[in-house]
């Protein structure tokens, strides 16, 4: 069995040092860390729970960490429930009558933020991470150490509990009722953060969707960071080209009512100039006008299920990793060139 000390001689620090990195202290220099977090992946390295002595009492906190997207943003973003906020009302549902509170931090991706969240690990019995908010490597040394369950992650990761939607289907169901039911040719994706597992999924089921279309192309790729500011933005790059395309799909609703509100400031009509779609169905989409077409994904239960399986995984580390995978579906309305129905609502 590797042992700190093993971790210590190949990464060449102390056997203090390794501890340090384990428990998310600042002591320890960022590169001598991702050092020693190397050489930990490199070996296998779990730490012992009982050696890490009073920090494992029972704190009764779980802790909730999220990535902070966009900048500024007004209207819809503060006065709205939206993805992580509806995560985080059904987590502590979970959680009441348990005797866990939940603690939440938020922030911008980077090293400040990444330390932050180590030195909240030390704090709570447990964490849910919004996204991988933490490298991948330093995630699964995490796990090793405590609970985590991590919320629209990678699927495919091995040694964590993660919970996702299935963005694959929403998507395809979405872009083949656009070629197959409208015959939209020319279309136009709004991609989210580079970062962001959920970004990258939908977008590689956007492409896969058109090309197996055969008669429909992508005329662009637009990268916005799942905010409303950056869905403004993205239409003002498609308001300069000549031609606008004949559906617009987005990522997440979010950066299409952006798209939405900024084609309306410049009188371009949605549908009639351009179709519109985005993803999660988050409560705003439906208020819109034209109220917008996009994809249903089980928001609050991605929340119950990630809290459900952290007290799981409390009660028993020895559970072995899971991935739990969320049904979706597209949700017509009228901002696809569909007729307004009742069901718009």
């Amino acid at each position: 069995m590797t042992t700190v000390y093993d971790v210590a001689r190949v990464a060449g620090v102390s056997a203090t040092t390794v501890s340090r990195v384990v428990s998310g202290s600042t002591l320890v220099n960022p590169q001598t860390r991702d050092r020693v977090l190397a050489v930990i992946e490199a070996l296998g390295f779990v730490p012992d729970a009982n050696a890490q002595g009073l920090s494992n009492r029972r704190k009764d906190i779980i802790g909730f960490v999220a990535l902070e997207r966009g900048g500024g943003e007004i209207d819809i973003e503060l006065s709205s429930v939206l993805f992580t906020d509806q995560i985080v009302h059904a987590a502590e549902a979970v959680l009441r009558g348990t005797g866990f509170s939940l603690l939440l931090t938020f922030g911008t991706r980077g090293q400040e933020f990444e330390q932050r969240v180590r030195s909240l690990s030390g704090k709570v019995d447990g964490l849910l991470m919004a996204e991988d908010v933490l490298p991948a490597a330093d995630l699964r040394v995490l796990a090793r150490r405590m609970p985590v369950v991590v919320i629209a992650g990678q699927r495919d990761e091995a040694e964590l509990d993660v919970v996702v939607a299935d963005n694959h289907s929403g998507m395809t169901a979405l872009v083949t009722h656009l070629v197959g039911q409208h015959r939209y040719r020319r279309l136009c994706f709004i991609t989210g953060p580079k970062d962001a597992p959920d970004a990258r999924e939908r977008q590689a089921a956007f492409e896969d969707s058109v090309r197996a279309s055969q008669d429909s192309v992508i005329e662009q790729v637009i990268h916005g960071d799942f905010s409303e500011g950056s869905g403004a933005a993205a239409a003002r790059v498609l308001l300069d080209r000549r031609t606008l395309p004949e559906a617009v799909v987005c990522a997440n609703d979010q950066m299409a009512i952006g798209v939405l509100r900024e084609f309306q400031r410049e009188s371009v009509s949605v549908p009639a100039d351009v179709a519109l779609t985005g993803f999660d169905d988050v409560y705003p989409s439906r208020l819109t006008d034209p109220p917008l077409t996009t994809v249903s994904q089980p928001v609050r239960e991605l929340g119950t299920r990630a809290a459900q399986r952290l007290l799981a995984r409390i009660g028993n580390r020895a559970l072995p990793p899971q991935t739990q995978m969320l049904t979706t579906s597209a949700v017509i309305r009228a901002s696809c060139g569909c007729p307004r129905s009742h069901g718009d609502y």
